[in-house]
């Protein structure tokens, strides 16, 4: 019986995560009229059809940029808060390198629980210089990183959209610093 009602919460769990990543792309496209923004939809038609949908809320600009190891970029794009508490992180996981790059292992976290549920980008935190706090990633109730996940490796020149959420930090904060294991930190501003 407890299978069961696992399996039913897990269903449940992924279902409001797409609803919110939906939430969130349809909050981002009815922004407005025909503003010129063509560059935002090459980037978009680049990535597979398996990335979160969280990503259709992006605006193209880029509001921040983390170097890592072997020529990995990522350039985020969207720091939104929701109403239900949390702010997710959105933005473009690209390789400069010259080859295909494995994805270091280091940016999952060290945390048991999220290691155990594979590759993500679940060692990823929000630090709020200001009230002294850092905010790890939101997990589902299974241990799950609420991140994007299953990306081992990403070849020359590729982009790949990639997500992650946090508990919100009081709405008072807006600066916040992103980091990520072997990336430089980069400053962020919460819109929202």
């Amino acid at each position: 019986m407890s299978i069961r009602i696992t399996t039913k919460a897990r269903r449940g769990m992924v279902a409001m995560t797409i609803a919110a990543g939906l939430a969130l792309g349809a909050a981002g496209c009815g922004s407005g009229g025909d503003d010129k923004k063509p560059e935002a939809s090459p980037s978009a038609s680049k990535s597979n059809g398996s990335d979160p949908s969280a990503q259709e809320g992006q605006t193209g600009e880029i509001l921040a940029e983390l170097k890592g190891p072997n020529g990995l970029l990522l350039q985020i794009t969207s720091v939104a808060r929701d109403s239900g508490g949390f702010i997710t992180v959105s933005g473009d996981l690209k390789s400069d390198g010259d080859k295909t790059l494995a994805i270091p292992a280091q940016l999952s976290g060290n945390e048991t629980e999220i290691i155990r549920n594979g590759r993500s980008f679940g060692g990823a935190t929000l630090v709020d210089s200001k009230g002294k706090k850092r905010y790890y990633v939101l997990r589902d109730t299974d241990g799950r990183p609420l991140t994007t996940t299953g990306i081992s490796s990403i070849k020359s020149g590729e982009t790949i959209p990639v997500f992650m959420q946090f508990p919100a930090p009081p709405t008072d904060t807006a600066d916040v610093s992103l980091q990520l294991p072997m990336f430089a930190p980069a400053d962020i501003t919460i819109a929202g």
